[in-house]
């Protein structure tokens, strides 16, 4: 009887003959894995540029970051997805006590109270959060023996994901909570869902939407808000950041100005250079042509990604890779219409290339998760 139990490593494929693993090694789609570490690198760089005239520069930092995300790269891959949605039950509970925790502990930074303090490093709960809730949810949607989700599938699903949005809310953290949508989109398309609850789901987004606006955003978000809408009323006050994100890229014209050559970087003009408005500066110091390779190596992410949900072997990873890759689009979409003042500013930072340790370690976890969909192809058969 052929043995189906889980593995938790990649030793069964150096196992197999010569020829297997040459198979295996020509058809698992690198190009993911590629992408996301040229996009880190680049986004090292960047970094240093960006933060070199300041009192502490974050490349060493954002450096180790990376080093211990390519480690849990490779540990996420190692590790049969299967064995993640067995564990998600308890790994969604321990995101929902962190983020509650958060609210009574948390480390305030940038107006939000959404960091927690151990020892001298802080972590980011709903960056985790996140990555447990996606593979809940996957679990959940995966379990359904339908093809078109009911009333009460969909309610379910918007509990499971509700919580969460609640909690980061509170902290109040509406980009982190922003990042829910497309994940839960992603996975509603992907599972199957009537045209009319869409509908029905964007209608009771406007009103708690005016809901948020009315009663749980503070002034300073709802400035943002404003400001997006109007920034020429007050171009030294809330609208300062965009307007000088907006000179960056526009002073890069085709090639830029060379590397730690930006004005608005160097002289210290643009604010969260080196987190959500580290595309300006890359634009600035490479040009349209630095923002169009950087652009180009998100393409070939997505579609990496893409092929993989759409060869995989069976319902869980197909929508855990959906719903992972539509908050990875999601990220770059609006970052770069951040960037040039297309979208209010909620602090939604750029994968692998904005500075940050949760962040960074997610992104690439989540890339790892993904690989390893692909890698079960063959590990399980």
């Amino acid at each position: 009887m052929q043995n189906t139990s889980k593995t938790f490593s990649i030793l069964p494929l150096l196992e197999e003959k010569k020829p297997q693993r040459l198979r295996f090694l020509s058809s698992l789609d690198l190009g993911l894995a590629v992408s996301a570490l040229l996009l880190a690198m680049i986004g090292l760089a960047t970094v240093h540029s960006a933060s070199a005239e300041l009192p502490i520069d974050y490349f060493p930092r954002q450096a180790v970051w990376v080093g211990i995300g390519i480690v849990l790269l490779l540990a996420a891959v190692s590790i049969d997805y299967h064995v993640l949605l067995d564990l998600s039950v308890v790994l969604y509970a321990v995101g929902l006590v962190c983020l509650v925790l958060v609210l009574f502990i948390g480390v305030e930074r940038g107006g939000a109270a959404n960091w927690i303090q151990i020892g001298p490093w802080q972590f980011q709960p709903s960056e985790f959060a996140k990555l447990a809730t996606a593979l809940f949810l996957a679990r959940y949607l995966a379990s359904l023996n339908t093809r078109v989700l009911d009333l009460r599938q969909i309610a379910t699903v918007v509990l499971i994901v509700g919580v969460p949005i609640v909690l980061v809310a509170i902290e109040p953290d509406m980009g982190g909570a922003a990042m829910y949508s497309p994940l839960v989109a992603g996975m509603l398309l992907v599972a199957g869902i009537r045209m009319r609850y869409l509908v029905t789901a964007a209608l009771i987004a406007l009103v708690l939407g005016a809901g948020v606006w009315a009663f749980g955003m503070k002034p300073y978000q709802k400035e943002r808000v404003l400001t997006f809408l109007s920034p020429e009323k007050d171009p030294l006050g809330a609208g300062y950041q965009v307007r000088q994100s907006k000179i960056a890229v526009g002073s890069g014209k085709l090639v830029g100005r060379g590397y730690m050559q930006g004005t608005q970087s160097q002289l210290r003009f643009l604010p969260a250079r080196h987190t959500d408005f580290i595309l300006a500066v890359l634009a600035e110091e490479w040009g349209f042509v630095g923002v169009l390779t950087v652009l180009g190596l998100y393409v070939v992410y997505i579609r990496s990604a893409a092929r993989i949900a759409m060869r995989a072997r069976d319902r869980a990873g197909i929508l855990l890779v959906a719903g992972l890759l539509s908050v990875t689009c999601f990220h770059v979409l609006y970052n770069a219409a951040m960037v040039v003042g297309y979208l209010p500013i909620t602090g939604i930072p750029l994968p692998f290339l904005s500075y940050g340790g949760s962040f960074t370690m997610v992104s690439f976890i989540a890339t790892g998760i993904i690989l390893g969909v692909d890698l079960r192809r063959y590990v399980n058969q």
